[in-house]
């Protein structure tokens, strides 16, 4: 589908800038109960196991929610819900704090989830909306350099907070960065027109009326297209990546601190990625950035699966997330103008498809590492994503030649 026509405009850079604070928090509550574990298990005396709920709550809230809040932005606006859903994180975490058990400890993540995963699909529709195709994924990768940062600052901060000033003062300080985030939302909606846009009058928020919308979209070559990419690209990188931390461990004897350091590489080619967006984009087109993405994917679980050597697993790693970002960038582009009369509900089908795609990856994959270890995983997660960057880059390619001749 080609893009429609847009006059040229300056950018909302300053309301880009704060949705990305709120991705910040959004990303870093999706991360900060990994390094809390520890001391919420010691603090209620009970297993890592069973305090593990506070991780899944948030999980499965996370993932089911965002079909909800697609629909919900395109009706109401989509600026306006992740400034209200910021809020609502920022009053459901500070109850995190103040949980006086596990029970109700897991019920608040599961609150904060639902509110906090609004946020970055919406904010990715909501510059879908204001921002020009031909100018929109150098854009995107500036946003996410938010999300990134709040991924890495949430695991490794989480585990220092917490020992300096306990798991409780931890959610108080995040709680504060949401509140924060939600004011500085909440003033660009008086400045600035862009971010008061309504929303689209017959959008439905009927379970069902919400289901017939993602059949409609499904039903578009290009949209299914998209989505299963994106679907099969969480199953074999998320599938696999998720076992790199124990592999490390198991291999080289690392300290499960020393672990977290290592893993926050994947954030760093995140940022390489996000740094370095646009000279790409310029030098390689979307449909070149998507291949070479693929090859660094499988170079770095080639590397991971195959390497005796620390540093290059670790850089492996690295160069696996720069490839990640390279690829998931550019689908996650082509994903806000999938369905652009129902933009909220399009990015929403994206994300909830993508999440579907890793939780599969990972239950696929645990047998295979129980049985035989993670080398195998990461062999399959390397020839799998070369393919399939190559398959997108040449529906990319063809879909650039079909906008050229009708244009």
């Amino acid at each position: 589908m080609s893009a429609p026509s847009q006059p040229a405009a300056a950018l909302p850079v300053r309301s880009i800038a704060f949705l990305a604070a709120a991705a910040f928090a959004s990303a870093a509550n999706l991360r900060i109960s990994d390094s809390l574990l520890p001391q919420v298990a010691a603090e209620f005396n009970v297993g890592a196991g069973t305090a593990s709920v506070i991780v899944t709550s948030y999980t499965v809230a996370y993932g089911a929610m965002q079909v909800v809040h697609g629909p919900i932005g395109d009706r109401l606006g989509k600026y306006r819900v992740a400034c209200l859903t910021t809020f609502m994180a920022a009053l459901a975490t500070l109850a995190c704090a103040a949980a006086p058990d596990l029970l109700s400890l897991a019920a608040a993540r599961l609150l904060t989830a639902a509110a906090s995963c609004a946020v970055i699909p919406l904010s990715f529709a909501w510059i879908g909306d204001v921002v020009p195709f031909a100018q929109r994924q150098p854009v995107l990768s500036s946003f996410i350099s938010g999300q990134i940062a709040g991924m890495i600052l949430g695991q490794a901060s989480g585990g220092l907070l917490g020992d300096w000033l306990g798991w409780r003062a931890v959610f108080l300080v995040l709680a504060a960065v949401h509140l924060l985030a939600g004011l500085a939302l909440l003033a660009r909606m008086r400045a600035d027109p862009t971010t008061r846009q309504g929303g689209v009058a017959g959008a439905s928020l009927s379970p069902l009326g919400v289901l017939r919308q993602f059949a409609f979209m499904l039903r578009r070559p290009w949209v299914a297209a998209v989505v299963g990419t994106v679907g099969l690209e969480g199953l074999l990188f998320f599938g696999a990546f998720a076992y790199v931390g124990h592999a490390l461990h198991r291999r080289f004897d690392l300290s499960f601190t020393l672990v977290g350091a290592a893993l926050g590489t994947y954030g760093a080619g995140g940022i390489v990625y996000s740094l370095t967006a646009r000279r790409m984009l310029a030098r390689w087109g979307a449909s070149g950035l998507t291949r070479r993405g693929g090859a660094l994917m499988a170079l770095g679980f080639a590397s991971l699966a195959l390497s005796p050597n620390l540093a290059l697993a670790v850089l492996g790693i690295g160069v696996a997330g720069l490839g990640f970002y390279m690829m998931h960038n550019t689908l996650q582009a082509n994903g806000t103008q999938m369905a652009p009369e129902q933009r909220g509900a399009g990015i929403a089908l994206f994300a909830a498809t993508m999440f579907i795609g890793q939780s599969l990856g990972v239950a696929l994959a645990a047998p295979v590492v129980d049985r035989w270890g993670e080398a195998p995983i990461f062999l399959a997660a390397a020839g799998g994503l070369l393919p399939l960057s190559l398959y997108f880059s040449a529906l990319l390619a063809r879909q650039h030649g079909r906008a050229h001749s009708n244009s």
